[in-house]
């Protein structure tokens, strides 16, 4: 095992059947070791309704109660998951389907803040050991946002948290690329313009983002900011690159040819 790609998907691509096969078609294509971590989208919301169990979003994020719960883990552990396995098995890609839980492969507990989140969890540790053998004996790890505690307790963890503390792991033995596919072509400096992709992002040229962000001139979206700041954090724990950008070009983002690609100088 000489490399490997971790990619995690947004709500846009779970929440279209289309955009999904396509992606998984190409998904499946990509040569070597490769780990899928996938959200919810707007299913579980869906389900809720039907099942009369109201919903709760404080700032976007979730409030996960016992009802909720229940619910989140069957949506994303449960159909989106080997939905997506099987997919991929049709297009000869043999692959696994496994939550936190499984194999103890994501220890976390539950989000102490003055909100109460519910059964959010914040991640503890990553079971590398764990994370390896399952590379090694498949060509695909799907994994779902839900994690554990330790004590019996299964919590719902946000997939971009997830997909970085998997890349933090797995770089202490893999050289490992860490993918962010949403709706946009990577960073830009203008929202509405798709071709003013910020190509490259160090931790000094962020520093000069930012002091632009100061001085009232804006080259990012504020909701940008996390998800830059959460990629440097990784590669400055080990992750050789970590890259921003649309789902249906993939391939390209892999070979560096489009998206917002982060790493060291």
């Amino acid at each position: 095992m000489d490399k490997l790609f971790i990619i995690k998907i947004g709500g846009n691509v779970i929440d279209s059947p289309e955009l999904l096969d396509d992606f998984l078609c190409r998904f499946a294509k990509i040569k070597g070791k490769k780990i899928l971590v996938h959200g919810g989208g707007k299913l579980a919301t869906r389900l809720a309704e039907k099942l009369g169990v109201p919903q709760e979003l404080i700032d976007g994020r979730r409030i996960t109660d016992q009802e909720t719960l229940r619910i989140v883990t069957m949506v994303y552990a449960g159909q989106i998951n080997k939905t997506i396995v099987a997919a991929l098995q049709a297009k000869d890609c043999n692959a696994i389907g496994v939550t936190g839980a499984d194999g103890n492969l994501i220890l976390a507990h539950k989000r102490k803040a003055s909100i109460d989140y519910g059964y959010v969890g914040d991640i503890d540790s990553i079971n590398t050991l764990q994370l390896r053998n399952l590379l090694e004996q498949h060509d695909a790890v799907v994994i779902a946002p839900i994690t554990h505690n330790g004590e019996g307790q299964l919590l719902n963890t946000n997939a971009d948290t997830i997909a970085q503390e998997l890349a933090r792991g797995a770089s202490s033995f893999v050289d490992t690329t860490l993918i962010y596919c949403f709706e946009k072509k990577g960073v830009l400096k203008d929202t509405n313009d798709e071709s003013s992709v910020i190509r490259q992002i160090t931790p000094n040229s962020y520093l000069q983002l930012k002091q632009e962000q100061l001085n009232n001139k804006p080259i990012i979206s504020e909701g940008m900011i996390p998800k830059i700041e959460n990629a440097l954090k990784a590669v400055h724990q080990g992750v050789v690159r970590v890259i921003i950008g649309q789902a249906q070009e993939i391939e390209l983002l892999i070979n560096g040819n489009a998206g917002t690609v982060l790493q060291n100088e």
